[in-house]
């Protein structure tokens, strides 16, 4: 039910992808998109340095609408040096949390003086902040959250992050980076996954029939709906037939579509906490200490977020067109 509802109503507004293409190539200036365009920076005059500290603070002021105990653990994070920041020789590339039950999160980055390094901070912190409250809640067999959960609170904290940010005196270029940084977030997310999570449910539709999955039949399947998703605002090049064998989450059955029922769910989130205020931050912060203790709709519904309805998705998708129409309106 969820999945049907996530991918039925995400290609229901395929309209305002293709709005968003449309504005992509008037910003690149031409004649034709093509599907590597797609990922070239359009902003590239707000690129500014941001040192650590100034992304440091920037966190702690967004997450203060969770609370004040919750910038406070936040900021005792810091100090108690939870985030392994910058690049050194040998280290993993990428970012992640980890630890473990009756340890303190762990953060790894390898920030970068710019606007992805904040995100990326906020972000991974949304992980961290999830397992510090659910493992000093829950015993350590209820102390890991579902995978399905598993993005919520990241998100919700990137967007805490962007309200905070645009609410800042911020030059027009900026605004227009912020705005986006968000779309392209969506674009990435809400949309691309689903239409991973379309192709996933036709490979395993084709296989439970007894047909046979050869890569001529998976070229086939996943270039139409790159063309379904994309067409008529981009070209799609021949070669775009190949990218579903490059996927690595295709070899982890059903896993590619949390991630967009996650971006819903924490824009639902975070809508309900910067305008309901304390009794949508208590619910939220009841879910993140709760994490294994009950199935994962049944956490989000108590959160005030029901997944087997299709309105957080709709939610999503009317934000997501909300802020396309203030960034064509900017450019």
């Amino acid at each position: 039910e969820v999945y049907s509802n996530l991918v039925e109503t995400v290609e229901h507004r395929l309209d305002l992808m293709q709005r968003y293409l449309r504005l992509r190539r008037r910003i690149l200036g031409v004649d034709e998109l093509h599907m590597y365009d797609v990922y070239a920076d359009l902003i590239p005059s707000a690129k500014k340095v941001i040192p650590y500290a100034e992304a440091r603070e920037q966190v702690l002021a967004a997450v203060g609408a969770l609370g004040g105990d919750y910038r406070q653990a936040v900021d005792h994070g810091f100090q108690s040096r939870w985030v392994d920041v910058y690049e050194t020789p040998g280290k993993a590339s990428g970012a992640y949390s980890s630890g473990a039950y009756g340890t303190n999160p762990f953060i790894l980055m390898n920030f970068q003086d710019n606007l992805d390094g904040v995100y990326t901070l906020a972000h991974e912190l949304g992980h961290s902040m999830h397992s510090y409250y659910t493992r000093d809640a829950q015993p350590p067999v209820y102390s890991e959250y579902s995978l399905f959960v598993a993005e919520v609170a990241s998100i919700t904290n990137e967007a805490l992050l962007t309200h905070h940010l645009l609410q800042q005196d911020i030059d027009t270029d900026t605004r227009k980076a912020l705005i986006n940084n968000e779309l392209e977030k969506y674009r990435g997310t809400l949309f691309r996954q689903t239409m991973f999570a379309h192709f996933e449910a036709d490979t395993h539709r084709l296989a439970e029939a007894g047909e046979a999955l050869t890569s001529e039949v998976l070229n086939s399947l996943y270039y139409d709906l790159v063309a379904r998703y994309y067409a008529p605002e981009t070209v799609i090049d021949d070669l775009i037939a190949f990218e579903w064998s490059r996927i690595p989450h295709f070899y982890r059955a059903f896993y590619v579509y949390q991630y967009a029922t996650g971006i819903s769910a924490a824009t639902a989130l975070s809508k309900a906490i910067l305008s309901q205020g304390q009794p949508a931050v208590e619910r939220y912060r009841h879910f993140l200490s709760a994490g294994g203790s009950d199935y994962p709709i049944d956490l989000l519904k108590a959160a005030g977020v029901d997944m087997t309805s299709p309105e957080p998705v709709r939610a999503a998708l009317d934000h997501f067109g909300n802020l396309l129409d203030e960034l064509e309106t900017l450019i």
